[in-house]
């Protein structure tokens, strides 16, 4: 059984959560379609389908129902066509590669396509609202409507006329919309109540706010674009922080290149002040980064040589040579917004409910409309021009466009703040699950802790704290472990003079020895130490509490003298004890999972008050995890992403943080990049404002249905009232949604 083949397509001028709809529910009737995901925010669709399936017909259904369609590929811009509707350079594709243009100004002659025909383009993809089609449109509506109010003032007998003409200018395209959407499915569109409203307004002879209702329609159109828009810049406008060009070092020169054609492997040179261009690790130089497009981090951080660098940073005050480790469509930035989009296409569950109710709250609206236009006339003998009137209202005040869009508005908002502090998210249920957590799992190294051990303490005996230093350094240069990078940055921390060491050897598990200033150096275990040398007891003492702190301790043997010792740890991030602080303030229990030895966990825990759990096989966190999840909390679990695999799977929602930006990036529910512990607490609270929001949004647009519904029966309202109703919910919906976007600084 073959896997099914998926295509992505960028949708334009779709803004509102019934454009989603109505492109799932026809796409997905198409032959050979296995499933269809619409993202209103980020403007594209996903199509998983079978390998035979006519990628032509779907672009031609999505263009029949009045959008611009063009198919993309994942890192790779669109491919426009020529007047045959074959791609530009002649190339052959298969049929998942290959990619066709269906806008409305450059539709290739092989598909049918209404020449003119635009869609529901409720704001522009670039430049001003009023440049955009539904913008003209709602600047000719509005002019018809003002002539028809002087002609009428002017001709009286002939206003009915005038205002009917004026509303057919801007109802002619909602109803056709509305037409196509029926027949691809879905009936009780929003355009189909609008030209059922319009109808009927104009066979009771209300022409005049017939017109005025189609007018306010586009102009409710136009303003939720707009809003909409924003929510999608938020995130998409990350991209324009990459220079589009690179200083590459070709044959010892600088060039100037593209940076869309750097490839892996190039060398570059970033300034200071400029941006960097591409995901790279420093090879020279040294500088603070400014890395706070991409993760969040208000402070610059210092990079060094062998540290790595993101594209759309901004370097400080020197310059750094930088090897290109990923491709312009592989590097952090872009991977993040694909990482959004993604996430934006999968429904969280609320909005799957509000989905499910509206497809039965639209058609109930009609159904409660008719009764309210027919009953009292035929029970009671009401005036039937008064009931379809009110009738008519109901029907644009039923329009769900509110209430559908009060979740996935509020989630793209909140989805797209998160990203720009470096708070990842893959999709609504993460978003959702989040603020639901009572129990969070950490590990130790990496996550809690910085990864990387460091000086804490040099004890000296026979020589200096400075000697131990150099001596030690003058062994480790050149070694890549861990504990030795330490000393040799502490090292160049304290600026010693490193000596020269020769005949060097490393003694497999005791340590290394070698000639330095003409007598032999070891520096090694404390058991290895005492093989060699007698050592004082209150010496082994200050080792022992050492250990006892959860430190590493390395003994330096100058010649037959016992010269001293240096302890090492890995030491808790920096923000580890108060992170954890917030959580357990907020309700949420902590715990330390690792499979470190339980003196060096006991340390850590004690010092950052976190209960631990030590001397664990990833089966245990596994399983620790799962008794968690059995007592009723609702569990994350917070690691590196690699070693912790099963815990992170069994648990509610894993994290991944630290560990490189692949790791961050793509595996668990959730990534924190910069490896802050508060940012757990900024997630859940994030959760937490964006739970409150839906729960706004969805009682703001069934409030103000409900009022409306009662004063238009009481006949204190009318058909103008009722279209504000809808639209004006609409855009204060999407106005509070964006409200999530202005995220306090981390």
């Amino acid at each position: 059984m073959t896997l099914p083949l998926k295509t992505k397509f960028r949708v334009g001028g779709m803004d509102c959560a019934s454009c989603a709809t109505k492109i799932d529910t026809a796409v997905r009737r198409m032959p050979g379609v296995e499933d269809v995901s619409v993202s209103v925010t980020a403007g594209t669709m996903t199509v998983n389908h079978h390998e035979g399936s006519d990628l032509l017909a779907i672009g031609r259904r999505v263009k029949g129902l009045g959008y611009d369609v063009v198919e993309i590929s994942d890192g790779e811009a669109p491919k426009h066509q020529d007047d045959a509707g074959h791609c530009c350079g002649g190339h052959h594709h298969s049929p998942a590669d290959h990619h066709h243009n269906y806008s409305s100004d450059e539709a290739p002659k092989n598909v049918n396509t209404v020449k003119g025909l635009h869609g529901h383009d409720h704001g522009p993809s670039t430049g001003p609202w009023w440049r955009s089609k539904k913008g003209r449109l709602t600047i000719v509506a509005g002019a018809a409507l003002l002539l028809a109010y002087g002609i009428g003032h002017l001709f009286p007998a002939i206003q009915l006329y005038a205002f009917a003409l004026a509303m057919l200018v801007g109802l002619v395209p909602i109803a056709r919309r509305a037409i196509m959407a029926a027949f691809a499915g879905t009936p009780f569109s929003i355009e189909m109540l609008m030209t059922i409203a319009a109808i009927g307004a104009l066979v009771i002879n209300a022409t005049e706010e017939a017109a005025a209702v189609v007018f306010l329609f586009l102009v409710g159109e136009l303003l939720e674009g707009v809003a909409a828009g924003k929510a999608r810049d938020s995130i998409t406008s990350l991209a324009a922080l990459v220079p589009k060009t690179a200083l590459v070092e070709v044959d010892g020169e600088t060039r100037e290149t593209p940076a869309e054609r750097l490839v892996v492997g190039s060398v570059i040179l970033v300034r200071p002040g400029d941006r960097v261009s591409a995901d790279g690790v420093i090879l020279s130089g040294e500088s603070a980064v400014d890395e706070a497009p991409v993760t969040g981090e208000s402070v610059p951080v210092t990079k060094r040589v062998d540290d790595i660098v993101f594209a759309g940073t901004v370097n400080g005050n020197a310059a750094l040579r930088v090897r290109v480790t990923a491709a312009a469509q592989d590097n952090t930035i872009a991977r993040i917004v694909k990482l959004v989009e993604e996430a934006q296409e999968k429904k969280a569950p609320t909005e799957r409910f509000i989905d499910r109710f509206s497809r039965y709250y639209t058609p109930a609206v009609v159904v409660v409309a008719a009764l309210v236009a027919i009953l009292p006339p035929v029970l009671s003998g009401a005036d039937w021009n008064e009931w379809i009137y009110k009738g008519l209202a109901i029907l644009l005040i039923g329009c769900p466009c509110a209430l559908v869009i009060s979740t996935p508005a509020a989630i793209a908002a909140a989805l797209s703040a998160g990203a720009r502090r470096g708070l990842l998210m893959k999709g609504g249920a993460v978003l959702e699950g989040l603020g639901r957590l009572t129990a969070v799992a950490f590990d130790k190294t990496g996550t809690l802790t910085e990864g990387k051990p460091k000086v804490t303490d040099i004890v000296p005996l026979a020589l200096s704290e400075v000697d131990i230093l150099r001596l030690a350094a003058a062994l480790e240069t050149g070694s890549s472990h861990p504990l030795a990078l330490s000393i040799l940055a502490k090292a160049k921390e304290t600026a010693v003079v490193i000596p020269l060491a020769t005949e060097a050897k490393a003694l497999g598990g005791k340590g290394v020895t070698a000639i330095v200033e003409g007598q032999e150096i070891f520096l090694g275990s404390p058991k290895a130490a005492a093989d060699r040398i007698t050592m004082p007891e209150h010496y082994l003492k200050a080792i022992d509490a050492l250990n006892g702190e959860g430190k590493t301790v390395s003994v330096l043997i100058a010649g037959n003298t016992l010269a001293g010792a240096i302890a090492m740890r890995d030491e808790p991030r920096a923000d580890a004890a108060q992170g954890l602080l917030t959580l357990k303030q907020s309700g949420v229990k902590t715990i330390m999972l690792t499979g470190d030895n339980r003196r060096t966990a006991d340390a850590i825990g004690q010092a950052l008050g976190i209960e631990v759990r030590a001397e664990l096989m990833p089966e245990d966190k596994q399983r620790i995890v799962q008794d968690l999840k059995s007592q009723g909390l609702v569990v994350s679990k917070v690691g590196d992403g690699i070693n912790d695999a099963p815990a992170l799977a069994a648990a509610d929602i894993g994290i991944a943080m630290g560990g490189g930006t692949d790791v961050a990036l793509e595996t668990a529910d959730a990534a924190i990049l910069h490896g802050r512990v508060g940012d757990v607490f900024r997630m859940i609270e994030l959760s937490k404002r964006t739970m409150r929001n839906i729960y706004q949004n969805i009682a703001m647009s069934l409030g103000l249905k409900a009022v409306f519904l009662v004063t238009t029966i009481l006949g204190i309202t009318g058909l103008w009232p009722a279209i504000l109703a809808d639209t004006g919910a609409t855009v204060l919906v999407t106005l509070n949604a964006l409200r999530l976007l202005r995220v306090k600084s981390g």
